[in-house]
């Protein structure tokens, strides 16, 4: 019986190709992002074999944008970025100019009209937070005074985009190079650029004061409402339709972008005290249809271009690993910051990634730039963040000869940034500070006892550290990160996350390290309290034994009695 099931076989497909190359890249070390633009190479047109549908790929993409935007919103701290206004707003401005004048210049070179000069050196111009994001936390450097400044210097490139999104649809006909055809009008019908830009920023003007005087009450309103009701399907569902029904709302109404309703939506969602449990109740959703989004990227990719465009691609890749960073680096140099600092900001910018992909499909849709533009930043894109791990090796080299040179001609040497380190000493580490890891830490707080906190949420750590308590920000199943937290002279382990597989990784990676630490873990289930046993933990405990066991108890002492 043959079944026409062109969505069901494109989630399919993609999602199998993008876990196995996901997988493989994992385990080569590089970032799995690489591993979905391959995958969707391999699925897409320009290749033989397997063949997902490129139009609904697309649809899934554009529901992977709103989300992607939405956790970003869902994200956005102002406190990250006014702690280092000082340095990341200008420095990102003026490292977004000189990117996009080097993008102009090879676009120049190539014949392109202007248009697409500016549409291509932007796209250059905006790193990938989820590439920066992850090799910081890898590094346990997003705490540090680099990270930090690397973290907003990212928002600004983020905000700058979201500008650029609304901009360019209205900017399209007005710039050499687009025909009138191809180029979008807005509501005033066209024609006077000065009156369309301001009728564009008005309508925006007006989405966003909707949106922060009367959604700023109304979703905390709606969410401590729902979350009361004790449903958590339905907690997760009014969440997806505020975001997802606010980022359709802007479109429809106001001829706002999906993607720039839904970021919106996040930081309204933001001011919620329940906008914690939000983001962790839509990440796997968040995560599959991001997955996604990649996937339908690569499939746009041709490699073709490759072997007969070698020499733009490689000046593209140019201009991303090595003109951007080196502007970057010189910027935070002349802001007086040290050398550390400019080297961790310079290696962090060195990758584009989604936004990256926003913004030359958009430019694409509009007629702004030919297709030989979006290959080369796809092709970019790929090359650059496979090479970042070895842009952050070489980073750290060059900070360490930095160092070693300084000791040597001075008695000061410049300080360096190191990861965040714990000086405890026979405490307890608890990993995951949830509703089970933050009920533990307080009672273990209140009997004076010592602790360090592993936690993956930067604003938990942040929460944690104010209260004057050690926390480590990072993933507990990494070694470097569990030594961070003193694992080697602690004497009990209390793995407190809810995901049995993570728990059982963290059990096995501490008794790796130190086999004589006691080990106290929870699960949900028997097969992960098996697992998790056999991984190596002392005791593990299961919510439903425990408590049959407790009324069990009770029936038993009021018999007694």
């Amino acid at each position: 019986m043959e079944h026409h099931t062109p969505l069901i076989a494109t989630i399919a497909v993609s999602l199998v190709a993008a876990f196995a190359l996901g997988l493989l890249a994992n385990r080569l070390k590089f970032p799995p992002i690489v591993g979905y633009l391959i995958a969707g190479v391999i699925v897409g047109p320009y290749t033989p074999g397997i063949l997902a549908n490129a139009e609904i790929a697309a649809e899934l993409a554009e529901m992977g944008v709103i989300l992607l935007m939405f956790g970003v919103g869902l994200h956005f701290s102002y406190k990250d970025l006014f702690a280092v206004r000082n340095i990341s707003i200008p420095g990102a401005i003026v490292q977004i100019a000189v990117a996009t004048l080097l993008g102009v210049g090879l676009a120049t070179m190539l014949g392109w009209p202007l248009s697409a000069g500016i549409v291509f050196g932007l796209s250059l111009s905006v790193a990938s937070t989820v590439v920066l994001l992850r090799a910081l936390e890898e590094r346990q450097l997003l705490d540090t005074r680099s990270g930090h400044v690397a973290v907003g210097w990212l928002i600004v490139e983020d905000i700058a985009t979201v500008f650029a999104l609304v901009l360019l649809p209205v900017i399209a006909g007005m710039l050499p190079g687009v025909t009138p055809a191809q180029a979008t009008t807005t509501a005033t019908g066209g024609g006077d650029f000065i009156v369309s830009l301001l009728f564009t920023l008005g309508k925006l003007a007006l989405f966003v004061a909707i949106i922060f005087i009367a959604g700023r009450r109304f979703v905390p309103w709606c969410l401590a409402r729902v979350a009361g009701s004790g449903s958590k399907e339905l907690f997760t569902l009014s969440i997806l339709a505020i975001g997802i029904g606010i980022a359709y709302f802007a479109a429809v109404f106001f001829d706002v972008s999906f993607a720039l309703g839904a970021f919106f939506a996040g930081m309204i969602m933001k001011e919620s005290e329940l906008s914690h449990q939000a983001a962790e109740s839509t990440l796997p959703l968040r995560e599959a249809f991001a997955v996604l989004f990649f996937v339908s990227v690569g499939m746009l990719f041709n490699p073709a271009i490759l072997i007969q465009k070698p020499v733009e691609v490689l000046a593209t890749l140019f201009i991303i690993v090595v003109g951007k960073s080196a502007a970057a680096f010189w910027i935070v140099r002349a802001f007086n910051y040290p050398v550390d600092t400019a080297l961790l900001i310079a290696a962090s910018l060195a990758q584009i990634g989604e936004f990256s992909f926003i913004l030359i499909t958009l430019g694409l849709s509009l007629g702004m730039i030919p297709l030989e533009a979006r290959d080369l930043v796809l092709a970019g894109a790929l090359l650059s963040i496979t090479l970042n791990p070895a842009v952050f090796w070489l980073a750290a080299r060059a900070r360490e000869r930095r160092l070693a040179l300084e000791t040597e001609r001075t008695e000061r040497a410049e300080t360096i940034d190191a990861p965040y380190m714990a000086n405890e000493s026979d405490h307890v580490i608890i990993v995951g500070y949830g509703r089970v890891g933050k009920r533990v830490a307080t009672a273990l707080a209140e009997m004076g006892a010592s602790m360090v906190v592993v936690e993956t949420e930067l604003t938990r750590v942040e929460e944690l550290r104010s209260a004057n308590r050690t926390a480590i920000l990072g993933n507990a199943a990494r070694a470097q990160v569990l030594r961070a937290a003193g694992i080697e002279r602690a004497k009990h382990l209390l793995v407190a996350v809810p995901n049995g597989l993570e728990a059982g990784e963290i059990v096995a990676r501490a008794k790796e390290i130190n086999p004589d630490i006691r080990i106290t873990a929870r699960a949900h289930i028997d097969e992960e309290y098996n697992h998790i046993l056999e991984s190596g933990a002392d005791r593990v405990i299961m919510g439903e034994r425990e408590i049959a066991k407790q009324m069990l108890d009770d029936v038993v002492a009021a018999a007694a009695a």
